[in-house]
């Protein structure tokens, strides 16, 4: 096993995505480079820039690799977040920013599905606060997204799927009021059977689990070494990255 002593850390807050490359001994940060996160007003809902964003870590993991190195790959995002995918992989649609109050017009009806606070220990706060009010809102919204969807990936693991091509979600983004989880029974919530998502909540890990290591493409776009490790995931209330957004 080789020796992690540079590690790319992509942390996504709500205000800034950011690569920050880390001295794994000192914590020291090498290098920082950051963007806003925008929220984009196009139809059909306030949405979040992934594309942009996967373009801007991939020309940052290939100039940190260039100028530094990296021997492992972190990753930390904002809660109340997960990306829906198609069979193949793709989006099955836009990644709806947790702060439009779409949702609360479907209030009423959610709140007859939502599993008690006694199960998941999540509160209900409004709008898209809860990843499951997302859901439902946006299967409601858009009537073909039920046929189109696949797979619910929280938000870190996204970034490490596509990295690694490995689905899963991990448990604090799950257990981060997402009513999607119970987590003292670690299993789904009944909310995921009343949505008919049984089965496409993408599989739970621990955070500090090795996701995988890069896809052969990825090593060819940014220079990385083919076996350099990406860990699951975490999402930042519960452990904010070394640099704060």
């Amino acid at each position: 096993m080789r020796m992690s002593r540079h590690i790319a850390v992509i942390d996504v807050g709500k205000t800034n995505a950011t690569l920050a490359l880390v001295d794994a001994a000192t914590l020291n940060e090498i290098a920082v480079v950051t963007r806003p996160n925008r929220i984009l007003h196009g139809p059909p809902w306030p949405h979040f820039d992934l594309e942009g964003h996967w373009g801007f870590f991939i020309e940052g993991l290939r100039t940190v690799r260039t100028e530094h190195g990296v021997d492992a790959i972190s990753i930390t995002t904002h809660g109340a977040a997960a990306v829906l995918l198609d069979a193949a992989g793709g989006s099955a649609a836009l990644m709806l920013n947790y702060e439009h109050d779409g949702p609360d017009a479907l209030a009423a009806e959610y709140d007859t599905l939502w599993p008690r606070f006694e199960q998941t220990g999540a509160p209900r706060p409004g709008a898209g606060l809860n990843p499951g009010a997302q859901l439902h809102w946006m299967l409601r919204t858009d009537p073909g997204l039920e046929a189109r969807l696949a797979h619910v990936v929280t938000y870190p693991q996204y970034w490490g799927y596509r990295l690694t091509g490995v689905l899963a979600s991990d448990v604090t983004s799950l257990g981060c009021h997402s009513d999607l989880w119970q987590p003292f029974a670690a299993r789904a919530s009944d909310l995921v059977a009343k949505l008919g998502m049984s089965g496409r909540l993408a599989p739970p890990r621990p955070a500090s689990d090795v996701l995988g290591v890069v896809t052969p493409d990825i090593a060819a776009l940014t220079g990385l070494a083919p076996d350099t490790p990406v860990a699951c995931g975490i999402h930042d209330p519960t452990l904010r990255s070394i640099r704060m957004c």
